[in-house]
C-alpha cells in the first residue's frame, strides 16, 4: 500500500514541485503554481458535488416543507427525502468519492511539502534525491532559497510586537482565514433555510443539527489559524491558494451559494 502511494501520489508530487522551483526559481511560485495546477487536474472531480450544493440549495423548500409534514415520523422523512432527491436527480452521497480523492491527494501534497521545507544543505540534498527521479535530482551544492515576499516558508506565519509575549498571526494567515470564512459560506447555502424550519419545528435535535452546522462554519477559519502557528509558511500560503481556488471555481458552479443574501444586502446599501 505504502508503495502504491508513493507510485501514485508523493514521488509525482514532490518531483512536481521541485520541476517547479527549478523552473521558476522560487519555493513559493513553485508552491503556487501546483496548487493551482493541482486544483485544474481535480476540477472533474470537483464541479460534480459543487453543483450538487446548489441542488440542495434550489430543494430546501421542498425539504422544508417535507420536515413540518413527517416530522414525527423519521421513517416516513427518510423516504420522502430519498424520493425528492430521485425525482429531482440529487444523490447527496454522490459527492463522497470525490471528497475521499482529494483528501488522498491533499495528504500525499501536505507531505510533500513538509519533506522539502526542511533546513537547507547537503541534509536535504541527501533526503529528497532518493525520492526524485533521475532526470529532477539534486546536485551536491544545491541550495534551496524559502524567502517569498516577507515569508520564510519553511517558518510560521507570526510576528511579535515589542510588548507582546506571544506571536500574531501574519498577512496570509489572516487572509487564509477570511478566504476559508467565504468558502464556507458559499458552500453552505442550505443553513439559514435550516434555521428557519428549525426554528418551526418542535424537535430538538433540528435546533442542535442547525447548531452545529452554524458554528462549523466559524470553526474552520478559527482552525486555520490555530494550525498555521504550528505549521510553516509554505503550507499556509499552499492553504490560501488553494481556498482562493475553491471560491472561484465554487462561483462558476453554483454562484454565490450562501453568501448570495449577503451580496444582495451590500448591492442595495
Amino acid at each position: 500500500m505504502l508503495e502504491l502511494w508513493n507510485l501514485l501520489l508523493f514521488h509525482p508530487l514532490i518531483n512536481s514541485l521541485i520541476a517547479l522551483f527549478r523552473l521558476t526559481g522560487s519555493l513559493g511560485w513553485a508552491i503556487i503554481l501546483l496548487t493551482v495546477i493541482l486544483r485544474l487536474v481535480m476540477t472533474p472531480l470537483v464541479l460534480p458535488s459543487l453543483r450538487l450544493g446548489k441542488k440542495m440549495q434550489e430543494l430546501a423548500p421542498d425539504l422544508a416543507k417535507l420536515k413540518q409534514e413527517f416530522g414525527n415520523d423519521k421513517q416516513k422523512l427518510v423516504a420522502a427525502q430519498a424520493e425528492l432527491y430521485k425525482k429531482h436527480g440529487a444523490n447527496p452521497a454522490a459527492g463522497c468519492l470525490p471528497q475521499v480523492i482529494q483528501l488522498l491527494v491533499l495528504i500525499a501534497l501536505f507531505n510533500a511539502f513538509n519533506s522539502v521545507l526542511k533546513p537547507n544543505g547537503a541534509d536535504l540534498v541527501s533526503h529528497l534525491n532518493p525520492i526524485l527521479y533521475s532526470f529532477n535530482r539534486l546536485s551536491s551544492d544545491f541550495r534551496l532559497s524559502t524567502r517569498f515576499l516577507y515569508l520564510d516558508l519553511a517558518k510560521p506565519d507570526t510576528f511579535r510586537l515589542p510588548n507582546l509575549s506571544f506571536p500574531l498571526p501574519g498577512l496570509f494567515l489572516l487572509l487564509s482565514a477570511a478566504i476559508q470564512l467565504i468558502s464556507s459560506k458559499m458552500m453552505a447555502p442550505v443553513v439559514s433555510a435550516e434555521q428557519k424550519l428549525a426554528k418551526k419545528t418542535p424537535s430538538s435535535s433540528d435546533d442542535a443539527m442547525v447548531e452545529v452546522q452554524q458554528q462549523m462554519l466559524y470553526l474552520f477559519p478559527l482552525m486555520t489559524i490555530f494550525i498555521g502557528f504550528q505549521f510553516p509558511s509554505g503550507l499556509v500560503l499552499y492553504w490560501l491558494v488553494f481556498s482562493v481556488a475553491s471560491v472561484f471555481q465554487q462561483y462558476y458552479a453554483a454562484g454565490w451559494g450562501g453568501l448570495a443574501p449577503v451580496i444582495q444586502k451590500l448591492k442595495k446599501s
